[in-house]
């Protein structure tokens, strides 16, 4: 057994180096990394390339990194809750490349399965192709999108063990199944670290092959977007 124990997340995102590309896993803000994009918030990295379906909000999650612009470029699906990512974005300051979702989920499950391209009829007809190859098939048109190719891949799980194996908890198994494994490096971040044998086989999500180096977190905010609540009857 390859124990991937790493002692910190400082330890867990060393060699995340100026102009890298960063998968960051999470949807909304729900099964986010907290920990390491907090640790890269307070480092001196720059000039990311961040690829994650939204770009979280001002004060947390990636909006910590826009805050203190440390991201030059931004591949997401939804970015509508982030008004300094809006600012950056009309004002130049931030390069923008906005992905169907599916097809960015399944750019994600490309590079985790060696793929390098795949055909799909999203963004057809749209500014999502321009630039791209194009093929019918069957009578419908689709474009080529090929496999994100990242540096560094980073996932949040609920449960984790040394060797890697990962479980995830309910709706935050998102976007960070195919996520892992998608970069030259995949770091996971958990909830709980246990020894190997104490997860069942049967409800592991992520095999430990897919993760180089797993952590611990120490402190987890789990922030609620949008919180809608009925008002009580009189």
């Amino acid at each position: 057994m390859i124990d991937k124990r790493v002692k910190n997340v400082q330890e867990a995102i060393a060699g995340i180096n100026d102009g890298m590309t960063v998968i960051v896993g999470g949807f909304g803000l729900c099964g986010i990394p907290e920990n390491s994009i907090n640790a890269l918030a307070n480092s001196q990295v720059t000039d990311l390339t961040c690829i994650s379906n939204n770009a979280g909000v001002d004060d947390f999650g990636l909006g910590l990194l826009l805050q203190k612009k440390q991201i030059k470029k931004m591949i997401a699906s939804y970015v509508g809750e982030n008004a300094e990512f809006e600012r950056q974005m009309l004002s130049g300051e931030l390069e923008v490349e906005l992905t169907p979702q599916g097809t960015l989920a399944e750019k994600c499950r490309a590079a985790q399965a060696g793929i390098p391209a795949f055909y799909t009829p999203a963004g057809y007809g749209t500014e999502v192709a321009e630039g791209k190859e194009t093929k019918d098939f069957d009578g419908k048109m689709h474009i080529l999108e090929h496999a994100f190719k990242a540096d560094f891949s980073i996932v949040k799980a609920w449960k984790g063990d040394y060797a890697g194996n990962l479980i995830f908890k309910g709706t935050a198994r998102n976007f960070n199944a195919p996520m892992a494994g998608a970069g030259k490096i995949t770091i996971a971040e958990v909830e709980e670290l246990v020894e190997p044998g104490e997860l069942d086989p049967n409800e592991i999500h992520i095999p430990g092959i897919m993760v180089q180096r797993i952590f611990q977190g120490e402190k987890f905010e789990k922030r609620i977007e949008q919180r809608t609540v009925r008002k009580r009857d009189n």
